[in-house]
């Protein structure tokens, strides 16, 4: 058997026995799931946004389960101490004179490490966080540990105000709203839910975690080389447009992208495969703006056959999502008298936004957002 098909049959049994599962099991959540598939190959780390009860950590609890893996599962809170998530000491090391953690059932033996209200880190836990999520280690005094973790998610819903925990958001590279499902979808939620919790959709595990790392060696062998200068231009028009995309980032970027490929059972990158810079944003308001720039790239891939399912086209903006950016930017620009740099940055901002309005399909609420967009021009122009 070739290496080539052994990766074939690998990325089949990953969407096949994994990730349609969930989406059977998880109405609504297909967006989210594709991320988790795309962060799971990749080996980077996913940030899911919403309120309690939208089924965070019971889909990656299911991801877990559909891989026979080790799961960490905890809730921070402002008091957590560092035993709580990593071991506490050894006794009888202790005893010898030797500091040695514990890790039985803890974070440092996860295979899925899930950290909910993550944003509630303090100032004992962040070091040792940052180093497990970007570095994949555990150190603690003398005792320095690889950890074996495929992935991170983390949730909150709150966003991050202060740079210490803005240090914290940035080491996961994808974020994803997740919300409850539209009234539309409850039905099914509902019946969904109950298989679940009957365990009529508990398959056997048809992927295992050394599967899984596997397949995170081989995206390495995808070719992004054409699409190298189409990400430097994104990367250019995003940072243009005020959103942050730092070199770091950037590279690391490479990874969800080919991770897209890869999954899509392909050994070269399309531009197709850039639709994972839509979930990049620091805040809710960059996320009408990144949707636009990269929506406008992922036209450019006219294959139909070969385009990743994902980037056929975002549904028509939400209009009230539009006003409350609107909102946002009509108070930035109250708040105080801004230097050249900043009214050109704001215009810039405004342009983004009222391209967006003309996608809105309601013909009255267009109307509206216009007369919004013409009101701020001439306060942004002031």
């Amino acid at each position: 058997m070739t290496e080539t098909t052994d990766s074939r049959q690998l990325v089949q049994r990953l969407n096949e026995g994994v990730l349609e599962p969930l989406k059977s099991m998880f109405v609504g959540k297909d967006e989210i799931i594709d991320l988790l598939g795309v962060c799971l190959v990749a080996g980077e780390n996913l940030f899911l946004h919403g309120p309690p009860g939208t089924a965070k950590s019971a889909l990656v609890q299911a991801l877990a389960r559909q891989l026979d893996g080790n799961m960490f599962d905890y809730l921070l809170t402002r008091f957590t101490e560092p035993n709580e998530l990593f071991g506490p000491f050894d006794i009888r090391k202790l005893r010898e004179g030797d500091l040695v953690t514990n890790t039985e059932g803890m974070l440092p033996e996860a295979d899925f490490v899930f950290l909910d209200e993550l944003l509630n880190a303090n100032s004992a836990i962040l070091n040792s966080l940052l180093m497990a999520l970007n570095e994949r280690v555990f150190r603690r005094g003398r005792e320095t540990r690889k950890l074996p973790a495929l992935m991170f998610v983390g949730a909150s819903n709150n966003l991050p105000e202060d740079d210490a925990l803005g240090a914290l958001f940035d080491r996961f590279l994808l974020r994803v709203p997740c919300d409850n499902v539209d009234v539309e979808q409850l039905h099914d939620v509902l019946v969904a839910g109950w298989k679940l919790q009957r365990n009529e959709q508990n398959g056997k595990a048809t992927l295992t975690v050394a599967n899984v790392a596997q397949l995170q060696q081989q995206i390495l062998d995808v070719d992004l080389t054409s699409l190298l200068p189409k990400l430097v231009d994104v990367v250019q028009r995003l940072r243009h447009a005020g959103i942050r995309v730092s070199d770091r980032r950037a590279v690391r970027l490479q990874r969800t992208i080919a991770a897209s490929a890869l999954i899509a059972g392909r050994t070269e990158g399309r531009l197709s495969d850039l639709w994972v810079m839509r979930y990049i944003w620091d805040s809710e308001e960059q996320q009408g703006i990144l949707a636009s720039i990269v929506q406008d790239v992922l036209a450019q891939d006219t294959d139909e056959t070969a385009r990743h399912p994902r980037a056929r086209g975002t549904d028509a903006p939400d209009p009230e999502q539009l006003a409350r950016d609107l909102d946002r930017l009509e108070e930035r620009l109250r708040q105080a008298v801004v230097s050249k740099a900043d009214q050109a940055f704001h215009q810039d901002q405004l342009g983004l936004l009222a391209a967006r309005c003309q996608w809105v399909d309601d013909e009255q609420k267009r109307a509206f957002l216009d007369e919004r967009v013409s009101t701020l021009w001439e306060l942004a122009s002031q």
